[in-house]
């Protein structure tokens, strides 16, 4: 198979996306993040990556506290809107049923169906980004996205983003079993 060098832009294939809400200036604000990543179970860590100059990084740095939540195919329209509107121009939150945990300062949008509040473990200034590094304090789900008290995909319905082509896409059908399928590929006799 060929190979070409096509420089050194790269995106993660693909992203998932999520509405990250803080508080500014004493008001709740959302916006759409694409750039997250799962850091440590213990303590559960997740990492959020915000341009410098957008108006929820100066939440986030302010107050300590941030949410992530996870929109459904249901929830595209509003994901969207979250990063096309800035909230020092506009109030997103009129758009969104806010509902509150146990942290003052990480309001959730009730409409997506699983939603995390995190205190804020680190933060590391990169050029013109901020990485957030929030501890997990509480993760709520909503009950029609469970079975058996754990998140079933096929009812919760999220979905990703690709850049450079800049498209939603819903996720696809289950294709296999983790930490099983490559066993095929082991050595006779070999155990894992």
């Amino acid at each position: 198979m060929v190979k070409k060098n096509i420089g050194t832009a790269v995106d993660i294939y693909p992203m998932p996306v999520v509405i990250v809400g803080t508080v500014v200036n004493g008001r709740p604000n959302f916006m759409t993040v694409a750039w997250i990543t799962k850091l440590s179970p213990n303590p559960s860590l997740l990492g959020i990556s915000v341009g410098g100059g957008q108006y929820s990084a100066g939440g986030i740095r302010e107050t300590g506290e941030f949410s992530i939540n996870f929109p459904g195919v249901e929830e595209m329209e509003l994901t969207d809107y979250c990063g096309l509107v800035h909230g020092n121009i506009e109030d997103k939150a009129a758009q969104v049923d806010i509902f509150q945990g146990s942290l003052e300062n990480a309001p959730m949008v009730r409409q997506c169906p699983l939603n995390i509040e995190c205190r804020l473990h680190q933060t590391v200034q990169l050029d013109n980004q901020w990485f957030f590094i929030g501890e997990v304090a509480n993760v709520y789900a909503s009950e029609r996205i469970l079975t058996e008290d754990q998140i079933d995909l096929e009812k919760f319905h999220p979905f990703v983003l690709t850049m450079p082509s800049n498209g939603y896409w819903a996720l696809g059908e289950r294709i296999g079993d983790p930490w099983s399928v490559g066993k095929n590929l082991m050595q006779p006799g070999r155990d894992v």
